[in-house]
């Protein structure tokens, strides 16, 4: 008896995650009846976007990283529009009100989402696209296949090139059973004691750390942040920077100084690789500058940017 007692316990306990996982709610029409921007039908699912700044002029993309939906772009955006650009924000799939499809996440299926998204806006070229963290590998794969559709890249501490995401991220990547089991169970926790760590912080973005965890709370989302560590997060970009530097494309880099999730070696990577890129460190900031180094990220892009 007490060993069935202890089996039986002993499979509550495994199946936990996945139950929980099971129960939270969905991201459908009713979710979204309050969302701020609108929709757009693609071949994966439906994509949240939203246009932000100036009404009329140049066309600035933003893609944002892993864990954080494009609400972590509304500091740049607002600056972006004070220098004359339109900016179009979006919500990779897995991600704020984005749909959660059940499939792998790498740079093809990324890609494809903003392919999609720009074709079903009209935006052909002549086009500023800004990625940051796992955003910013995104970008250089789009770059790197469609260099004639960009004026310039801007990334803003870009995975693709070296990164640390912490124990459980390495652990994740053992794939299978096992590694899904970790992050349904693991992940909630740590995600919360991260994004606490940097409630005390200024920000550009209102509320941002509660607007973070709020994402876990909806199904797919952890789900969605595993099969982007096995996929896109976990690519080496060394052969697209070098396409983008064999293409001549202006690249900025901003990087982080403190920052532990990309660090700032990785600048040095992309020094070798494309010796033409421009390179910014701003001092003090973590892997949160986009939204916690606001006005010193739009700073260094300013020069770019008139140009």
């Amino acid at each position: 008896m007490i060993w069935a007692g202890l089996a039986f316990g002993l499979g509550v306990l495994i199946a936990l995650p996945w139950l929980r996982e099971a129960m939270k709610p969905v991201m459908d029409e009713a979710a979204r009846r309050d969302a701020p921007g609108t929709f757009a039908t693609l071949s994966r699912g439906v994509t949240h976007y939203r246009w932000l700044g100036a009404a009329r002029g140049p066309v600035a993309v933003c893609v944002h990283g892993l864990t954080t939906p494009c609400f972590v772009w509304l500091g740049i955006a607002a600056g972006l529009g004070a220098m004359g650009f339109r900016v179009l924000i979006y919500d990779l799939y897995g991600r704020g009100y984005s749909d959660r499809p059940d499939c792998p996440q790498d740079s093809a299926f990324f890609v494809t989402q903003l392919e999609e998204l720009l074709e079903d806006q009209g935006i052909d070229g002549d086009i500023t696209l800004m990625g940051y963290s796992m955003g910013g590998a995104i970008a250089t794969a789009f770059g790197a296949l469609y260099p004639e559709r960009l004026r310039q890249l801007v990334l803003i501490a870009p995975a693709g090139l070296g990164h640390d995401l912490g124990t459980l991220a390495r652990l994740v990547v053992w794939g299978g059973l096992l590694g899904n089991w970790l992050m349904l169970a693991l992940f909630p926790r740590s995600f919360r004691r991260g994004c606490e760590g940097e409630r005390h912080l200024p920000g550009s973005v209102e509320g941002i750390v509660d607007l973070q965890q709020a994402e876990l709370r909806w199904h797919g989302y952890v789900p969605a942040v595993r099969r982007s560590i096995l996929g896109m997060v976990s690519e080496d970009m060394t052969g697209a920077h070098a396409d983008i530097a064999e293409a001549g494309l202006p690249v900025l880099a901003i990087w982080g100084r403190d920052d532990s999730v990309i660090p700032i070696r990785s600048m040095a990577r992309l020094s070798e690789i494309n010796r033409n890129a421009r390179q910014e460190v701003i001092e003090g900031a973590g892997h949160g500058l986009t939204y916690t180094h606001t006005d010193q990220v739009l700073h260094a892009m300013r020069d770019l940017m008139r140009d």
